[in-house]
């Protein structure tokens, strides 16, 4: 496991920066950079901590915000992601009752079995 300078990691975190900024997702900013997810998130939180101990206030990128509201931009993806699996999971629980329905009417038509013939039976 290689050990980084303080100075290495600054330079990183803000060419990590720099990437996301051009449309890049954090896991391959952190892949072109040679280092997981996890370390970049330990960096940068180090980073925002050591913003905050040399002039009392928090480094640019961690006080970086969404223009449309004031929250961090991986706030607002985490939450449209769970709307999007609300909106998923009510799509999937109609479709599975529809189903429901549709071979309950099938089961009715051919005379309150499955519809499916039994072992043994053959097909009329």
């Amino acid at each position: 496991m290689r050990r980084h300078s303080t100075e290495e990691i600054s330079s990183k975190v803000k060419q990590a920066e720099e990437l996301m900024a051009r449309g890049q997702s954090q896991a391959q900013a952190c892949k072109v950079l040679g280092v997981s997810v996890m370390t970049f998130h330990r960096w940068r939180k180090q980073e925002a901590a050591r913003g905050h101990q040399a002039n009392g206030t928090v480094t640019e990128f961690a006080a970086r915000t969404d223009d449309r509201d004031g929250i961090p931009p991986v706030h607002n993806r985490v939450d449209e992601l769970r709307l999007e699996n609300e909106r998923l999971r009510r799509i999937v629980t109609d479709l599975l009752l529809e189903k429901m329905k549709i071979e309950e009417k099938l089961a009715l038509r051919s005379g309150g079995g499955s519809g499916l013939p039994r072992r043994g039976e053959a097909q009329s």
